[in-house]
């Protein structure tokens, strides 16, 4: 899975990157974005552009908004087969760009956190799907869920999934509004190659989201 990344890239690195549209968002660092936060996403509406997104998936038939707490990722390998996912799948997907992400691995009774990015600290870019849900007092909230795969070689002694991550140069083909094939789209979340990542282990003060600083991706100071 995927539930806690980090995103300190600010817009105008995002407009080099994704080739934004509209006027200039003004977006905040985190080095800790946690479900239900409202962070930068890009999705294809007459062009690339930067919209602030809640995460945690909502269906739009739903009448219950926190069921989104529960739906942060998706998996690549039933989206086309989910109800709540397989619209989105066809007709609303999205990037959300990303410094890196976290994840834990179990060790006994303790779950010991890493940071993974790629080589360089180069920006990535999530694949995601959206929605868009109206409440019964006609608020509007915008939400997605990142998809993850399973893990490459890399991460498999850290933990079975990932996000998946799209290439630099598949990022429009995965925004082309008039792709809907599902078959198409597949093999664009395949896991991300090894050998362009890396993993450090890092202090457990990232297990709370209220911990929200560069020193989160530092690599922990382990006791001799």
């Amino acid at each position: 899975m995927c539930g806690r990344y980090v995103q300190f890239s600010l817009f105008p690195e995002l407009d080099r990157e994704f080739g934004l549209q509209g006027a200039a968002l003004e977006v905040r660092p985190s080095w800790n974005v946690a479900p239900t936060q409202d962070v930068p996403v890009v999705v294809r509406e007459d062009g690339n552009r930067l919209v602030l997104c809640r995460w945690g998936l909502i269906p739009p038939w739903s009448k219950d908004p926190t069921v989104g707490n529960r739906m942060i990722n998706a998996r690549a390998e039933t989206l086309a087969e989910k109800p709540s996912f397989k619209t989105p799948f066809r007709k609303h997907r999205c990037l959300i760009p990303a410094g890196g992400f976290f994840e834990w691995k179990d060790q006994g009774k303790a779950k010991i956190p890493f940071y993974i990015n790629l080589n360089g600290g180069r920006l990535m870019s999530f694949a995601g799907i959206f929605s868009d849900w109206k409440g019964p007092a006609g608020e509007k909230i915008r939400t997605f869920a990142i998809i993850t795969t399973p893990a490459n070689a890399l991460l498999t002694h850290i933990h079975e999934r990932m996000p998946a991550i799209i290439a630099r140069e598949k990022r429009d083909l995965w925004l082309d509004p008039d792709l809907e094939d599902p078959e198409a789209l597949a093999p664009l979340l395949a896991p991300y190659p090894s050998k362009e990542m890396e993993a450090w282990e890092v202090s457990r003060s990232v297990n709370s989201p209220a911990n929200d600083s560069p020193e989160n991706i530092k690599k922990a100071k382990r006791k001799e």
